[in-house]
């Protein structure tokens, strides 16, 4: 038969192993929450996510006859010694029509930048409907010193926001960009 002080021993190493567990489950949980937030965000476009899209999806939408004007934004990081804008500042297009948007970025310093560009749209709640199918902002872009490029977007805005009772009567996104230096790579 377990003794007064043996028994409490037993308890303390319970609740110090129960402890210990919940402490290694808050740090997993700590170090998983950013990755799963942004998986959430892109499969809700929650905060204005977007969506990504195949060649193959995008075929199969067909355009709604309702008119939407896309507005686009660029910004750059400061300290980051590019030039970076929209070559058309608005585009009209039909909901679902697959349309094509670029950008224009120059690298104004005396080396090379390698930069990756954040993104969201505005209202939020079209994150979940604005889909790209090709985007510069997939990949991390590098300019050598005084390179200038063009960079495509081809997106469509998915005509099932037509569907939702908060999207359906918006007739303007914003597609905003900002470029960071990318903090993985050396220019």
């Amino acid at each position: 038969m377990a003794t007064q002080p043996d028994r409490k021993a037993q308890a303390n190493r319970k609740v110090a192993m129960i402890a210990s567990a919940m402490a290694l489950a808050m740090l997993g949980l700590g170090y998983a929450s950013v990755p799963l937030y942004r998986l959430f965000c892109q499969a809700t476009g929650f905060n204005g996510t977007t969506q990504r899209a195949t060649a193959a999806q995008a075929a199969g939408v067909r355009a709604a006859a309702r008119m939407i004007t896309i507005r686009f934004d660029a910004n750059v990081s400061p300290g980051m010694k590019w030039i970076f804008r929209p070559e058309q500042v608005t585009q009209d297009g039909r909901i679902g029509e697959r349309k094509m948007a670029v950008f224009y970025a120059r690298n104004t310093s005396d080396h090379a930048i390698v930069g990756h560009a954040v993104f969201n749209v505005t209202p939020e709640q079209t994150g979940a409907y604005f889909h790209k199918i090709q985007c510069f902002c997939f990949n991390n872009q590098r300019l050598e010193a005084g390179q200038e490029v063009r960079m495509p977007v081809i997106y469509y805005v998915d005509p099932d926001m037509l569907k939702d009772k908060n999207a359906s009567d918006i007739e303007e996104i914003t597609l905003s960009y900002t470029f960071l230096p990318a903090a993985d790579a050396k220019g």
